[in-house]
């Protein structure tokens, strides 16, 4: 064997109880599992007492699409013992290349002139680049309807013609057939927010068509969640699609305390599931914020014509505009990149202060200043995320981009989420009562790798791939926080990744092992 790892409580994803166990590994495959006996010998052998092992992590709503090729450790991601991601979330996808500066961007290289786009010609070239690159975790990935949109229109607020839809549809089908898992859709987000819901379901049927699935972030998440998860499920429906909807949550006091409605809604559709980050906190972009008749890269022009109406929509909403700052506050929304050094890490409402302006007038100032500006919403209660994180079917999921603290993103005030999500799922539970550590892990592995058709991950059974991760239930808990972003997680002690050993916690390097994961 080239692996044992022995003496651990083994949780094998499935929601099984735990047993003391060990698993043996040749090459990247789990070739035996054993309950009870001595381990057979190996050419290394990891002794995990007192430890539990349950498969690596799976991540189905990841932005690290271009970390492959800017920071292929990833160590915030292999740290927090997650082993597969699935990227191309939020309509947002490096391939076709019309998204590649929003790409570079997620991946905390925004602006930098190392990472030419490449000359990639189909799906499957970027998909073959992520092997070449050989990342520190598996990469399924989703193709996004935004780049697909913007490949085709621009940014035209427009339906498209037949024959534009007719190449969208092509384009979608033929990034399925060369290995995308499915379609992702952002519809807060331009293009996405531009699309009417017949566009989606055309293109989500010629996913569904081609065995992909339809994830959305919806197009609300306080003031209209239900409308937009109504919407979500009528455009499954419309396509013959399974649908999953992103980072569910009920945002803004106005929804605070239908955690419960919002569940059942889930649980009553025909062929719908969601995932969560386990925080009080969004991450997105300041634009995001804006109506879809408001640009970012025109705003200071749109608010000096019907400066009224602007403020009205963004702090109010309209009647197809959810506003994300009615039931937050400005004080609550803080700067995650911004024009002045100064102003990382404050309020738009602090911003506001020091220019001596309404709030409303900071944002427009900032966006003019640079419409790529992300931001932090503290906007959801403690008690909702914990009734959504002890629903035992709801995924575990980070909506993060790999970083480190040395590298791409480490002198940003980044969401703690990017280092945290999994530990901190599991200590919430653990410390709270919220679930079982085996319904936890199951909702970490099992459960994301079936819906996302990542055959052979998410459990430990001879035959499936060496995927694993080692920790002490008792100590395993995030480090990062909004004030202190930039902290690995503890009680982590081991992750493999296809067999190698990717880290341990008494090495200071990372192994390379991920592999870009095609649909079967």
């Amino acid at each position: 064997m080239d692996l044992v790892i022995a003496n651990a409580i083994v949780v094998d994803g499935t929601g099984a109880p735990g047993a003391p166990g060990w698993v043996a590994v040749e090459g990247d495959r789990i070739a035996s599992v054993g309950r009870d006996g001595d381990a057979p010998p190996a050419a290394r052998t990891i002794d995990a007492r007192g430890l539990v092992m349950t498969p690596g992590f799976v991540d189905v709503h990841n932005h690290s699409d271009l970390s492959p090729f800017v920071l292929p450790t990833m160590p915030s991601t292999i740290r927090q013992g997650v082993t597969s991601v699935v990227v191309g979330n939020c309509g947002s996808s490096p391939f076709p290349l019309s998204s590649w500066a929003e790409g570079l961007s997620l991946a905390y290289a925004g602006g930098s002139t190392d990472h030419p786009p490449p000359s990639w010609a189909a799906w499957g070239d970027y998909l073959d680049a992520i092997d070449a690159a050989r990342p520190a975790v598996n990469i399924a990935t989703l193709v996004g309807h935004g780049s697909v949109r913007r490949a085709v229109l621009a940014d035209e607020r427009r339906p498209p013609t037949d024959d534009e839809l007719a190449w969208m549809r092509g384009l979608v089908r033929e990034a399925i057939a060369d290995g995308a898992v499915g379609l992702s859709t952002g519809l807060i987000y331009v293009p996405g927010i531009y699309a009417e819901t017949d566009e989606v379901i055309a293109l989500a049927r010629a996913a569904a068509g081609a065995g992909g699935l339809y994830a959305s972030h919806i197009r609300g998440e306080g003031r209209d969640l239900f409308r937009a998860i109504d919407e979500a499920l009528e455009i499954g429906a419309g396509a013959e699609a399974p649908v999953h909807i992103s980072h569910i949550k009920c945002e803004t006091s106005m929804l605070w305390g239908r955690a419960g409605e919002l569940l059942a809604r889930l649980r009553d559709a025909p062929d719908a599931t969601g995932d969560q980050y386990p925080y009080e906190a969004w991450n997105s972009s300041l634009s995001s914020l804006l109506p879809p008749w408001a640009p970012a890269g025109r705003i200071a022009e749109v608010a000096a014509v019907d400066h009224a109406r602007l403020r009205a929509a963004v702090e109010l909403g309209e009647q197809d505009f959810q506003s994300s700052v009615d039931g937050v506050g400005w004080d609550r929304i803080i700067l995650e990149t911004a024009p002045e050094p100064r102003w990382r890490g404050a309020s738009v409402a602090i911003v506001a202060e020091d220019l001596g302006v309404e709030p409303f007038d900071a944002m427009v100032e900032l966006l003019a200043a640079d419409p790529e500006i992300s931001c932090i919403g503290h906007a959801m209660s403690p008690q909702d995320v914990r009734e959504i994180l002890a629903d035992r079917d709801v995924f575990v999921a980070s909506d993060a981009s790999a970083t480190a603290p040395d590298g791409p993103g480490g002198e940003l005030p980044v969401h703690p989420r990017d280092y945290g999500t999994f530990p901190r799922a599991i200590a919430l539970a653990r410390d709270e009562g919220l679930l079982p550590l085996e319904d936890v892990v199951r909702k970490m592995t099992s459960l994301p790798a079936d819906r996302f058709g990542l055959t052979g991950r998410g459990r430990i059974e001879p035959g499936t791939y060496a995927d694993l991760v080692v920790f002490e239930h008792a100590t395993i808990r995030d480090g990062a926080t909004f004030e202190d972003p930039h902290v690995f997680p503890d009680g982590i002690s081991a992750v493999v990744v296809n067999g190698e050993v990717a880290w341990t916690s008494d090495a200071p390097f990372i192994t390379c092992a991920g592999r870009a994961l095609r649909r079967a």
